[in-house]
């Protein structure tokens, strides 16, 4: 997909605040400090429109990224960080389980992962939640330039044996810094959007 409008176009806490329309919606969900937004950055072509942040746990919001003025990214507060009250976290979690579960517009949602460690137990949470709920799912094993090609593979397997990962799913080796993973991520996310237009064409 060629990115030619990417904006910011609000934080957002409960279903009030959403953006009105029926525009299709990727969530992204991982752990804190992940690399969500710099997936967003890299996807889009631009250097800082999703906020970086090198204090993890710092998105405490949905963030909704127009994109094309087709479709919207939302990147999701990041899961797993100790140094967050576990009150803020279950609201979080609640906040997060509520769109997921409730939203119409969202098509699908993006798990990124770091694919030097193994899958954390929040990640393999989440992508049994989003299982048992039918929701579409990609996972994005990100920072691949962080480790020699030849072991690409077995980090793969590794992910994918951890997760319990079902055969009708990928995952896509990604870096932000080289731009290994783009070009097959955009495919499996236009088809989210296109079969979105197919079925209100």
């Amino acid at each position: 997909m060629k990115v030619k409008d990417a904006q910011f176009i609000i934080s957002a806490v409960s279903n009030a605040q959403y953006p009105d329309g029926n525009l299709p919606e990727i969530a992204l969900a991982g752990r804190s400090n992940v690399g969500k937004s710099s997936f967003i950055n890299t996807l889009i072509g631009r250097k800082s429109l999703a906020r970086t942040s090198s204090k993890p746990g710092k998105t405490q919001t949905l963030n909704f990224y127009l994109i094309n003025e087709q479709f919207y990214f939302v990147d999701v507060p990041g899961y797993g960080y100790a140094k967050v009250s576990k009150k803020q976290r279950e609201s979080w979690g609640k906040m997060i389980e509520k769109y997921l579960m409730e939203r119409p517009q969202l098509k699908g949602v993006v798990i990124i992962v770091d694919l030097r460690h193994p899958p954390t137990e929040d990640d393999r949470l989440m992508y049994d939640f989003l299982k048992h709920y039918q929701i579409p799912v990609l996972i994005i094993a990100t920072k691949a330039d962080k480790i020699p090609r030849g072991k690409w593979n077995k980090h793969v397997k590794i992910t994918m044996d951890t997760l319990d990962v079902e055969p009708s799913d990928s995952v896509v080796l990604f870096s932000s810094e080289t731009g290994v993973g783009k070009e097959e991520a955009w495919r499996k996310l236009e088809n989210w959007i296109s079969d979105e237009h197919r079925l209100n064409g």
